[in-house]
């Protein structure tokens, strides 16, 4: 389990790295273009694929700064899962996201960034710790809260530009990929006791 955490945060500061290098490449190189081809696009069928890419496409330098803190920290409580949990979280929370923006934004607008993933993170560990009840799901819960509660009016529509969409539906994937994925099974604490076949007792 620890490996699979260790991994799983690599991968989260890997994706990270990546989301950079895209928008390095687009500001420097290609003016743009990367968006355009990887972004998603309202109500469009051709492309159906850039539900899974535009989170790694940014508007701007500024747009990927502003994603790349709570990107890290809320993926990596997430991570702290383990690998195959993060993976199938960020599944779910950017297909929900994706569908979300892609049918309630303007016809043909164009939407980028990891904000979707970010409130889909968010809305995981809140989650989570609920379902959970576990000591260091309810710790993560609570510094979540306290530190980054306030983004939850980001699903409200507030300034022109801002994906309100993409916050509110990756806000919901990430409650159902928290309610959808099971729980993990608690370890018996050692020294318990359990009956055994020849009706006396031995210990795990």
């Amino acid at each position: 389990m620890k490996q699979s955490r260790i991994t799983a945060i690599l991968t989260v500061a890997g994706m990270l790295a990546t989301m950079w290098v895209f928008e390095i490449l687009d500001s420097f190189l290609f003016s743009g273009g990367l968006d355009r081809e990887f972004g998603l696009r309202a109500w469009t069928f051709s492309e159906p694929w850039t539900v899974l890419t535009a989170p790694f496409m940014h508007g701007n330098l500024a747009h990927l700064i502003g994603n790349s803190l709570p990107f890290l920290v809320l993926g990596s409580l997430v991570a702290f899962s383990g690998l195959g949990r993060f993976l199938l979280t960020t599944l779910i929370v950017a297909l929900v996201s994706g569908i979300g923006v892609w049918l309630f934004s303007q016809p043909l607008s164009l939407t980028v960034g990891a904000s979707g993933l970010v409130f889909g993170y968010f809305g995981y560990t809140v989650l989570r710790g609920v379902i959970e009840r576990k000591t260091i799901d309810i710790v993560i819960m609570i510094c979540v809260v306290l530190f980054y509660g306030t983004m939850i009016w980001g699903v409200l529509p507030q300034h022109p530009g801002v994906s309100w969409q993409a916050h509110l539906f990756g806000f919901v994937g990430g409650l159902l990929a928290a309610y959808l994925l099971p729980r993990r099974e608690r370890r018996n604490q050692a020294g318990q006791w359990k009956p055994g076949a020849q009706g006396g007792y031995y210990a795990p």
